[in-house]
Order: C-alpha cells, then sequence, then structure tokens
C-alpha cells in the first residue's frame, strides 16, 4: 500500500507530538544530573579527610615513621583505627543518602546503607570523643578546642540517635532532619581544612586561640547550612497544572 507523502501540516502535526516527549526526557536527564550534585560535593568534601585516615592507616600497620603527633596512635591505636574506619564509610554512605533520585527510585538500598550509616557515625562519634579525652593533648590543642569536640561529638550522637527513633515511629520529616545535622557534625573535618588552610596558608601553624575558633567555625557553618537544608533549602518554582 502506498503512503502518502507527509505535506507541511503532517510535519506540523508531527513535530509537537514529538516535542513534549523530548522536552520530558531532556528536562529528567538534566534532573537526574542535579540530583547527583549534592553527593558529589559531599564526596568531595570529605575527600581530604578520607584519603589522610587512609595514610594514617598504612603508617600504622607499616610501623612507622613515629612521629611526636603520631606516637600516641601507635601506643593505643584501636580507637584511632575504629575512627578512621567508620568515618569513611560514614561519609561516602551518608553523601549517597542525599541522592534524592537514587532513593526515591531504591527504597530497599536506601534503607540498607541508612542501617550502615547511624551505627558506623555512632562509632565515629564515641571515637572521637574517647580521643579527645583519653590521648595526650598535641602542643596547640587548647581546653576551647578540648570543650568544642566534646560539644560536637556528643551533639552528632544526641542528631544520629533522634534520627533513628523518629524514623522508627516512621516520621520521616524529622528523620532527615536529624540524620542532616548528624552528618553535617560528622563532616565538620572536611570544612575545616577549609576554615584553617588559609590562615596556614598566609600566616603559618595557627596558636591554640585561633586553631580552635577556626575549627569551631567548620562545625557551626555546616550546621548552619544544615538548618537552612532542613527548614526548606533553596524555593523552588512549583509547576502550574498545565505543566504537571
Amino acid at each position: 500500500m502506498n503512503r502518502r507523502p507527509l505535506g507541511d501540516h503532517d510535519r506540523r502535526m508531527t513535530e509537537s507530538m514529538e516535542r513534549p516527549a523530548l522536552a520530558r526526557s531532556t528536562s529528567a536527564g538534566g534532573n537526574r544530573r542535579a540530583g547527583w550534585l549534592v553527593p558529589a560535593a559531599l564526596i568531595a568534601l570529605s575527600a581530604v579527610p578520607v584519603i589522610a585516615g587512609s595514610t594514617r592507616l598504612g603508617q600504622l600497620a607499616g610501623g612507622g615513621p613515629i612521629t611526636e603527633d603520631s606516637v600516641r596512635y601507635f601506643a593505643t591505636p584501636a580507637p584511632v583505627v575504629a575512627h578512621i574506619v567508620s568515618v569513611t564509610l560514614f561519609s561516602v554512605l551518608g553523601a549517597l543518602q542525599f541522592a534524592h533520585g537514587l532513593r526515591r527510585r531504591r527504597p530497599a538500598w536506601h534503607r540498607a546503607a541508612g542501617r550502615l550509616v547511624v551505627p558506623s557515625g555512632l562509632v565515629s562519634a564515641f571515637s572521637g570523643l574517647w580521643m579527645t579525652l583519653f590521648y595526650p593533648p598535641l602542643q596547640n590543642d587548647s581546653a576551647l578546642l578540648v570543650g568544642l569536640r566534646l560539644v560536637f561529638g556528643t551533639l552528632m550522637i544526641v542528631s544520629l540517635v533522634l534520627g533513628f527513633a523518629a524514623i522508627r515511629r516512621r516520621d520521616v520529616a524529622r528523620h532527615r532532619a536529624w540524620m542532616t545535622r548528624g552528618y553535617a557534625i560528622g563532616m565538620g573535618a572536611g570544612t575545616q581544612l577549609l576554615t584553617v588552610g588559609p590562615w596556614m596558608a598566609l600566616a603559618g601553624e595557627p596558636g591554640p586561640l585561633p586553631r580552635a575558633l577556626l575549627m569551631g567555625a567548620g562545625w557551626v557553618i555546616n550546621l548552619a547550612v544544615a538548618e537552612w537544608a532542613v527548614r526548606g533549602g533553596p524555593t523552588l518554582p512549583v509547576p502550574s497544572r498545565r505543566a504537571r
């Protein structure tokens, strides 16, 4: 059977039918890419602490070199090993929990990863508190810095416990809010590189008080961003009924 060649009117009709499908496909691809921006940024933020921790594990396994700063780790390695391993799991798996598309498409994966995120975060916080209390302090570790570590370590534990309790009650909103706060505190080491690094580049090693304030600023910045995200973050345009 011979087909009639498409006229101008037919071509316009075909293009008008194909255009919405193409727009939807393009929009979906853009949304998927945008949904990975936050996890990618969080993984990048944690990259340097994770690499430094891996280097420390290699030194402990290889027996050196032993320096004035690291001799305490070689004397009692278990807490720092637990801290490094748990922080690595918490940083990477926690970042992937912020991938909205992955969480929506694979809820079983989200739940399974969450069962690792909470324990690893708790081990990270408790081991950090242990090291703060029982490892000999470094030369620039002031009482203020010790106090800040104890406060924020405790806040991280409280946030993770409240987040876990909320999801047990099926309170998803509170679960996300408390887990976001706990993750923000746990990521303090990454942001502290951004607060302490410029000072070291311009003025050298900071003294006890500036060091405590700069490291405290890292936790405060993270918690401020977390609260902004919890309370709504950027305002997204609401599509009209026709667009929906």
